[in-house]
């Protein structure tokens, strides 16, 4: 059996990957990536990684990442934010961060292979190449934020949660004693630890957001907000507007610094263009080409139905079969064929 490095977090599910894979036969060592300075309470997941590594009879190894995860996730989710847009900082740390310091450690501990807890499968095509597929658990899903990784790295990848559910995963660590069987599952971005998205832009910037204008599809100046990075399309909580309907953000216009309002129906899109492609499943499309997909356009959307075409600037369309509602500039669309394989996916302009 190969020789595996496993991404230990500290919660149930890295845990149960390491455990799973050594029960396999396999030779698993733990790799924790510590992705910040100085200390705070993610080093307690860093020491209780250690400790279910230890209990399990498996080697620990803590590699730095900080510079990396700031470069490549923490600037650019900042970033978005101030351009007015709504990002996925899960998807660029898993290509860019994750997969990369996970399989450079591998490298140094002469290990073949990679695994993580993500509910997701790999596996490879009849036409040579290797692509991701969506989780057993529809709940627990996660396909969506893995679609950037590249060819190599998914060819050293072992997703063995991927076929499971979570209670099935939990009951698996009880039965050996880890500690983490019945820890809550993360909810939030990792490194906002304090406070809002936009609590943590200001102290990381050392800048307060500008106030601006609320304004209508027409322009009219409806009430001040509190800076753009504070909102997103489709939210309707938290505006302070008091219009007598409903409202919701619908667009967002940083250079302006204004923040659109207008009625639900304004939400709903019959198409998206999306930039930054990457493919999975299949090496590209041609300029012209039409190729039929079920697009996610955020992690909990269940879906739609929609034709993909290329255009001639190297960005995609996406005319669904049924309008979806609130598209938000910056989030990740995935495309996926009828078996769950994602075929590739970019960014929403």
């Amino acid at each position: 059996m190969s020789r595996v490095a496993v991404g230990m977090s500290g919660g149930v599910d890295s845990a149960t990957t390491a455990l799973l894979l050594k029960e396999a036969g396999h030779e698993v060592v733990g790799v924790t990536l510590k992705t910040w300075t100085g200390e705070d309470n993610r080093c307690c997941e860093m020491s209780e990684a250690r400790a279910m590594s230890i209990r399990m009879g498996i080697s620990h190894y803590v590699r730095g990442a900080a510079t990396e995860f700031k470069g490549c996730v923490a600037r650019p989710f900042i970033d978005e934010y101030l351009s007015g847009r709504t990002p996925n900082p899960c998807v660029e740390c898993n290509r860019y961060v994750k997969w990369a310091a996970l399989l450079n450690a591998a490298d140094e501990l002469g290990a073949e292979y990679v695994a993580t807890g993500h509910y997701a499968r790999v596996d490879l095509l009849a036409n040579g190449r290797y692509a991701i597929r969506q989780g057993a658990s529809a709940r627990k899903d996660q396909s969506y934020v893995l679609y950037k990784l590249t060819q190599e790295q998914l060819a050293r990848t072992l997703l063995p949660l991927g076929g499971y559910e979570k209670d099935e995963v939990r009951a698996i660590a009880a039965r050996a004693g880890l500690s983490a069987a019945q820890k809550p599952d993360s909810q939030e971005i990792c490194f906002v630890t304090e406070g809002s998205y936009a609590d943590y832009i200001e102290r990381e910037t050392g800048e307060e957001l500008p106030p601006g204008n609320f304004v209508d599809e027409t322009g009219n100046v409806l009430g001040r907000h509190k800076g753009v990075a504070h909102y997103t399309v489709g939210q309707r909580k938290g505006l302070g507007l008091a219009l007598g309907t409903p409202a919701y953000v619908t667009r967002i216009d940083a250079e302006k610094n204004e923040v659109v309002i207008g009625g639900e129906p304004s939400l709903y899109r019959p198409s998206i263009v999306c930039v930054d492609l990457h493919f999975m499943s299949v090496d590209g499309l041609s300029l012209g080409e039409e190729l039929r997909a079920f697009v996610k356009i955020r992690y909990n959307h269940k879906g739609e139905a929609a034709t993909l075409k290329m255009n001639g600037d190297g960005t995609l369309t996406a005319v669904f079969d049924s309008p979806v509602r609130a598209p938000t500039p910056g989030q990740s669309a995935v495309f996926y064929d009828e078996d769950g394989y994602i075929i590739g996916g970019g960014k929403i302009k």
